[in-house]
């Protein structure tokens, strides 16, 4: 990688500092890139921006924010393989997943700028009733004001691009501060913002530690935070800033049903072994909780450990790994002891459980106490648990007992149990005939319960970013 000391951005503007950070690979501890580090006169500089713009912002014509979002995704996609490259590089990501998730981030933005240009609210007459007769309602969105997006470490590109994207696709100022051990595609990012011709204060990317956030959110010009995290710290957040519209993306610990009838266990062992492992587990929707019906438990088993023992583990800068580190040791050596509780609450170890730095070897457990950890917590790492369950119903109850309900998956080809399955889990998403690590980035994405409240995708996004506007227009004849 290059030496080069990468700028941070202010008010649109690259911004240097005596103050920087190295980032490291956690797979050998190699330098992935030095940027320098804003300082808080640097942050106060970019908050007060985004105040000053928000009214010049909001009212630039949609055609101005719709051609900026076709830039980035153009040139993301023109840059895919060196940022794909980079994102590996400071987040451990396998670099088939990498490139993946560039891939996706020139969607966001794509369908971003298709947002903004059909962003235009609607009619409602009012003649419905007698008093309103001659009147007629014209019901806009206009931005709630200045954005602070706070991301994290595991998508360094997308979900910086689901704060962007949507933010000015409204015309809402955004202030971002990206996860401080995956800073450097996001100030990538940057570079490309900064060749559009939206307006100085518009956008803000400020590489700072966990602890300048709180005078962020705290920050009263700073209205809507939506933050993508860890669970403590979102409710955190939302319970400091009680007027504020706080937006969150808090995890999961996602589970799959696979119901009697479903006689394709290839494609479901295939599904499951995969994207259980994918990113070494560190994703919000990975796969964590499997319930498989008694008729089909044995055979599924087989077939996931086939799957799972054939999975490229190694360097995540190789091509054909599909199992990299974690993002640090810290997070490996939680993730080894978790398994070992559980083994040692009476679950069965099946495959892997070993740990090496910040690798841990793709991990297969059965027979796992429900209270255990990688059951009830987000295990964010490379570990799945098989369930065997005796009907439909008991595989919900057990879905449904989580704290968490980002999304789930139900391989069944019954409709009526589709249905009816996917109208009592509690989830954001129910995924039929697959995994619930499927996500379409144009659809509503989010949960409930700990599970965070508010959904993304940018048209959802973009009515968080908003509140209703209403103009009446009288005597009229309608």
């Amino acid at each position: 990688m290059s030496t080069t000391t990468v700028p941070f951005w202010v008010a649109g503007k690259p911004v240097t500092s005596e103050q920087t950070a190295v980032v490291r690979h956690s797979f050998d501890d190699s330098e992935a890139g030095v940027h320098f580090v804003p300082s808080s006169s640097d942050i106060e500089t970019a908050v007060q921006a985004a105040h000053d713009v928000a009214e010049e912002f909001a009212t630039l014509p949609a055609h101005v924010r719709a051609s900026a979002l076709d830039h980035v995704s153009r040139t993301l996609g023109e840059r895919s393989e060196e940022l794909a490259r980079l994102i590996t590089a400071e987040s451990g990501k396998p670099l088939k997943w990498a490139r993946g998730e560039v891939g996706r981030a020139v969607s966001t933005f794509r369908w971003a700028a298709e947002e903004a240009r059909r962003f235009s609210g609607e009619l409602q007459r009012l003649d419905t009733d007698p008093g309103g007769t001659g009147r007629l309602a014209l019901v806009r969105r206009v931005p709630r004001g200045p954005v602070l997006g706070i991301t994290p470490f595991n998508f360094p590109l997308n979900l910086v691009a689901h704060k962007v994207a949507p933010a000015i696709a409204v015309g809402a100022p955004i202030v971002l501060k990206p996860a401080p051990a995956t800073p450097l595609t996001a100030l990538a990012l940057g570079e490309i913002l900064a060749e559009t011709d939206l307006p100085a204060g518009s956008w803000s990317i400020l590489p700072t530690d966990n602890e300048a956030a709180a005078a962020l959110v705290a920050d009263p010009r700073l209205p809507v935070v939506s933050f993508t995290g860890s669970v403590p710290v979102g409710w955190g957040i939302r319970d400091s800033v009680p007027r504020k519209h706080v937006a969150l993306e808090l995890g999961g610990n996602a589970a799959v049903l696979v119901c009697p009838d479903w006689t394709d266990l290839d494609f479901a062992a295939q599904r499951i072994a995969t994207f259980a492992m994918y990113q070494a587990g560190q994703s919000c929707i990975s796969v964590q909780r499997v319930y498989a019906h008694a008729d089909v438990f044995d055979a599924l088993q087989e077939k996931v450990l086939e799957q799972v023992r054939a999975l490229g583990t190694g360097d995540p800068r190789a091509d054909g790994v599909d199992v990299g580190p974690l993002i640090n040791t810290a997070a490996a050596a939680r993730v080894e002891s978790w398994v070992s509780d559980a083994v040692a609450a009476g679950g069965s170890l099946l495959a892997g459980g070993a740990r090496d730095g910040a690798t841990v070897e793709p991990t297969v457990l059965t027979d796992v106490p429900e209270d255990a950890s990688v059951m009830a917590e987000e295990v964010f790492g490379p570990v799945v648990s098989l369930t065997r369950v005796s009907s439909v119903d008991e595989g919900v109850r057990l879905i449904n007992a989580s704290r968490f309900g980002l999304q789930a998956g139900v391989f069944t080809r019954d409709l009526p149990t589709a249905f009816d399955v996917s109208a009592r889990l509690a989830v954001g998403g129910v995924l039929v005939g697959d995994v619930p690590s499927f996500r379409a980035d144009q659809m509503p994405y989010g949960g409930v319960k700990d599970s965070g409240v508010g959904r993304e995708g940018p048209a959802s996004a973009m009515a968080d970013f908003t509140e209703e506007r209403v103009t009446v227009l009288t005597g009229l004849t309608l």
